[in-house]
């Protein structure tokens, strides 16, 4: 009765190849890997190892086109494992092509087989997890000796209220020369995994002392501490779902010298939809580093739109489109000022809310559009973090970044707002990139007004002392704030559209910031959407052998790797 901690095998063309633990009945054999070790696998036979498909009565149906193929199966007194490939377009309408998109995964299982009466009801044992099939795995083996400091929340009451973002002041240990922190982890208490929404570290000012180390507080409260505002430069973002994250092994998270944060500000947002009393939490993130030097710097840039009132969502839309632009004149000043030849993107994290159904990252130059930095086109609100770029990609001076957000809001009936609360809606992208330039923020605003006499509305009051402003003409609008007058306005499904239609040519507020409350000149201007002369056509999908999925790992061409963890 012991348990397998994992297989982990090679395939070449549908022939099992590799190692397996001890406790397995293997060949070994030599000579079809450049000489190296590999082992042919016997297994027993599994009769009913068919292919099936569930319709809209979620009734089991045998699938007339079988692309499930067995590999490797064994089973003993605790478990059944199972080692299965498969194409990843099958051009098999029953089947849903494996993408770099966020995949579902469900799992069921009974502990009697099948007979000829059909499937037995599973009950209880069943589950889903999300899961990116086919992004590139990074994990690099680190050394079990190497330091660490945690940056954890201490005894933080979390309120009964929807949403609670909790900010922490941390100094980072005192390191006497450079040192480059090479993995993040999240450290979420037991039990709150569904409590701690995400987790933000800022770079703070480094003119602080020891003084505003003495509490946590609210963050965006009225009565904040003043630290809190010089805390603007994202140096790390984790979100629900994510696991840790480790750097490249030619980057990593600088700390130890003067450019380097001394201060952090770490935000955690607690979602807590049921009002539940009485939490407590001590989650965190942990940093591991090491003092032998890599060749680059890590830094994040913020991208997408602006979290304000200004991204506006109308009710009852199967499809809404967003998009926050990181523009040409910010690229093009901060870029040019600090690194002509670019900047290297290797991993992005895609971050909305509720409403939120797919995200993609897209990238311009010179007016025709480039392969898609990132997307998630199943985009699942509690499983969000860095995806790894397959390759990194160059942003140059004068590039343009949009990060495109698709909404449905058809369980709604009145307009979502951009906000802080998961009720509310984000759009916006993380990028991690070398070398590190100062730029954190690139991301727009779009133009209110415009949006306003969609509706209708003429005028507003001035000068604006009210926060939503409040609107003067025409009548039925009149003294009532904007968002009002837009949840007043009867919204269909065509007007819906027109709207979009209209948010997307809007011209744009420039948002283009550096560190420390510091602003490009490029701040505050207006710019225009791009003009895409040709836009980015994705190859069409070949259903072929040219490509394929075993287990959860997959690789183009001829090579596969499988990691099947033994649970149940």
């Amino acid at each position: 009765n012991y348990c397998w901690n994992h297989i982990d095998l090679l395939v070449r063309e549908g022939s099992w190849l590799g190692c397996v633990n001890p406790g397995s009945r293997v060949e070994p054999t030599r000579g079809l890997l450049d000489g190296a070790v590999v082992c042919k696998l016997f297994y027993p036979t599994f009769s009913f190892r068919q292919d099936y498909f569930t319709d809209e009565n979620r009734v089991l149906k045998k699938d007339p086109q079988q692309d499930y193929h067995l590999e490797y199966a064994m089973e003993n007194g605790t478990h059944t494992i199972l080692a299965f490939s498969r194409e990843l377009h099958t051009c098999d309408t029953n089947d849903k092509s494996i993408t770099e998109s966020t995949v579902r995964v469900i799992w069921a299982y009974h502990h009697k087989d099948m007979g000829e009466a059909g499937q037995n009801y599973h009950g209880s044992n069943r589950g889903t997890k999300s899961l990116r099939l086919l992004n590139p795995e990074k994990e690099e083996v680190l050394s079990a000796s190497l330091p660490y400091f945690d940056l954890t929340n201490k005894d933080v009451p979390v309120p009964d209220k929807d949403t609670t973002y909790w900010c922490q002041m941390f100094k980072i240990p005192v390191q006497h020369e450079k040192h480059h922190v090479t993995k993040v982890e999240p450290l979420i208490q037991k039990g709150h995994e569904n409590l701690v929404h995400h987790i933000l570290l800022y770079q703070c000012s480094s003119n602080l002392n020891d003084s505003v180390l003495d509490y946590g507080h609210e963050c965006y409260h009225p009565n904040m501490p003043d630290s809190f505002l010089t805390c603007e430069t994202v140096i790390f973002a984790w979100a629900i779902g994510g696991e840790g994250f480790t750097y490249p092994p030619h980057v990593g998270l600088s700390i130890g010298t003067a450019a380097d944060p001394q201060f952090v500000l770490m935000e955690v947002h607690y979602d807590n939809p049921s009002y539940t009393e009485g939490l407590i939490d001590n989650s965190g993130l942990r940093l591991i580093y090491t003092p032998v030097i890599r060749k680059y710097d890590a830094g994040v840039i913020e991208a997408g739109l602006w979290v304000s009132l200004f991204h506006n969502i109308p009710p009852d839309m199967p499809e809404f489109v967003s998009e926050g632009h990181c523009t040409l004149e910010c690229l093009e000043e901060a870029l040019g000022a600090e690194r002509p030849a670019g900047i290297h993107v290797f991993a992005v994290l895609l971050h909305a809310h509720l409403a939120g159904r797919a995200i993609r990252m897209r990238h311009f130059r010179n007016g025709q559009e480039q392969k898609l930095l990132a997307y998630d086109d199943e985009f699942d609100f509690n499983f969000q973090e860095f995806q790894y770029l397959k390759e990194e990609r160059t942003i140059l001076p004068g590039d343009n970044l949009i990060t495109e957000c698709h909404y449905s809001t058809v369980d709604r009936t009145h307009m979502t707002w951009g906000g802080l609360s998961t009720r509310n809606e984000m759009c916006l992208s993380y990028l991690l990139y070398y070398p590190r330039i100062n730029l954190t923020r690139c991301a727009s605003i779009p133009d209110i007004m415009e949006q306003l006499q969609f509706i209708g509305v003429k005028e507003i009051y001035r000068p604006v002392r009210t926060w939503p402003f409040i609107i003067k003409s025409p009548k039925q609008y009149k003294n009532l704030s904007f968002m009002d007058a837009m949840n007043k306005f009867k919204w269909s499904r065509s007007e819906g559209l027109s709207y979009n239609e209209l948010v997307l040519k809007l011209p744009v507020n420039v948002r283009c910031s550096k560190t420390d409350n510091a602003e490009w000149s490029i701040q505050g201007m207006t710019a225009l959407p791009p003009e895409i002369e040709r836009p980015y056509k994705a190859e069409p999908v070949i259903c072929s052998s040219s490509s394929c999925l075993c287990g959860s790992v997959s690789v183009n061409v001829k090579w596969c790797k499988m990691i099947v963890k033994c649970c149940r």
